[in-house]
């Protein structure tokens, strides 16, 4: 069979990792590769021709200084909407709720129902570990006051986006949850089914506004937004520029990318199956990543053809076929285990196990953000209805960060309690260690404690005089 040539082939391991990976372990996104009408509009705004970073910093910039006006003109420069009131009224909201009708608003009661039992399970509670001497050491387990989600406009609106973010911060008791989205569409607004899911996710307050000059506003507050503990959701290379600069400021909780599924399949395998996950992945963004990694020759070449055939009727064609042309891929391996090594070296946000009896590879799996086993788990159960957030680390992150749950929106605060004899114990070592860094008040900030308790080097040197 001749491979279709919708989406590139790997006819082995080391291929695929030098093309996915390179010399700089991570298939990258040019930050500056700006398509030529996002340019004309920065020219047009800036009358200068600036990179990414620079546009964003100067926005943040302008957002901090002159806040609600900078916001009013950024959106219209770049989302071509004028907005008088920034806040979205809760009339609106209301009819926004009538207008998308009861099949969706159903459909977002029960992700967010099953969403909520989910995070539910995670719950974090203070603990103290009190010693036999009467004093004791723990945590206090407290929530953020206030956390902003951002949901974005773009191709189309993502409203289990919204549940993702904002239900286990609801879980987390936070105590009030703001949304951020670009004004967009026909009427120039906020998505008619953003508002309804904001509704079902009991969020305080939705903002029409997005792109850096949302986050500068949540980052440093304005007249109108106000200023959050931590900044949650997706958004395009200039909404993740910004919270990268704003870090600090303001809690990150990561630096989303551009989706990421990697399927894991042997020859029992639906090849029909499998080439509906690459597609679903590819439709969301031409830089969106989909991998299929196998040791079966058959199952390679049926699924290429798979592609090409279902490719033909989706509405989104145009963006599928450039993602798999030039993300996208088919990656032969040796064995199962060549294709796990590969899937752990890529790192990616979605790992779909499309194997035989998945719970044995399970426990070779070393980073993904969310493992998917079996064929019957498509990854698109887990973007709306399955339960874990769909908000999940990409562009390799998954080595060191996790997806949105209960504890992104969770301080821990440490409790010192030692008592007397908690005291008599650790103090002499912390004193040592403290004349070690040549902080000799540290020394005798705990030293003279161990003085009133009968302990220390005075103690022992008016003994040594009555001797």
């Amino acid at each position: 069979m001749v491979a279709s040539g919708v989406i590139r082939r790997f006819r082995s391991a080391a291929e695929a990792r030098g093309a996915l990976l390179g010399d700089r372990g991570r298939l990258a996104v040019d930050a500056d590769a700006l398509p030529a009408a996002v340019r004309d509009r920065i020219r047009e705004t800036f009358q200068a021709d600036l990179g990414a970073e620079e546009v964003v910093r100067r926005v943040l910039d302008d957002v901090r200084t002159r806040g609600d006006a900078a916001l009013r003109q950024y959106t219209l420069a770049f989302d071509r909407a004028e907005v008088g009131e920034l806040r979205v009224a809760q009339a609106q909201i209301d009819a926004a709720v009538q207008r998308v009708g009861e099949p969706i608003m159903a459909a977002l009661e029960a992700a967010a129902q099953r969403i909520r039992a989910f995070h539910e399970h995670t719950r974090r509670r203070s603990w103290l570990d009190h010693s036999p001497a009467g004093g004791a050491l723990g945590q206090l387990i407290r929530p953020l006051e206030r956390v902003a989600v951002y949901a974005p406009g773009g191709r189309a609106p993502y409203p289990s986006s919204v549940l993702m973010a904002a239900i286990p911060a609801r879980v987390a008791e936070v105590k009030e949850v703001v949304l951020a989205s670009p004004p967009g569409g026909s009427n120039h607004d906020v998505s008619d089914v953003l508002l309804a899911a904001a509704r079902v996710a009991n969020i305080d307050a939705v903002y029409r506004v997005g792109g850096a000059q949302a986050i500068g506003g949540l980052a440093y507050g304005t007249e109108s937004l106000p200023r959050v503990d931590k900044i949650v959701g997706p958004g395009n290379i200039f909404v993740v520029l910004a919270k990268r600069m704003v870090f600090g400021q303001v809690g990150i909780e990561a630096l989303p990318g551009p989706t990421e599924c990697l399927v894991v399949a042997d020859d029992s395998a639906n090849p029909a199956w499998v080439a509906a996950d690459l597609l679903a992945q590819a439709e969301h963004d031409p830089l969106a990543c989909s991998l299929l990694i196998t040791p079966d020759v058959s199952l390679a070449e049926a699924v290429d053809a798979e592609v090409a055939e279902q490719v033909q009727t989706l509405p989104r064609r145009a963006i599928v076929e450039e993602s798999l042309a030039n993300r996208g891929g088919i990656a032969e391996t040796r064995d199962l285990d060549e294709a796990i090594d590969l899937a752990n070296a890529f790192a990616g946000e979605h790992l779909c196990l499309a194997v035989r009896d998945p719970w044995t590879w399970l426990g070779k799996v070393r980073h993904a953000g969310g493992v998917f086993l079996g064929e019957l788990n498509a990854e698109a159960i887990g973007d709306y209805t399955a339960g874990p957030s769909h908000i999940m680390p990409t562009g390799g992150t998954a080595r060191f960060s996790s997806p949105v749950n209960v504890d992104d929106f969770l301080k821990v605060i440490s409790v010192f309690g030692l008592g007397p004899d908690d005291l008599r114990e650790a103090g002499p070592p912390a004193v040592i260690l403290a004349r070690a860094e040549s902080l000799e008040a540290h020394a005798r900030a705990v030293e003279c404690r161990l003085v009133a308790l009968g302990e220390g080097p005075e103690v022992r040197r008016r003994e040594t005089t009555e001797v």
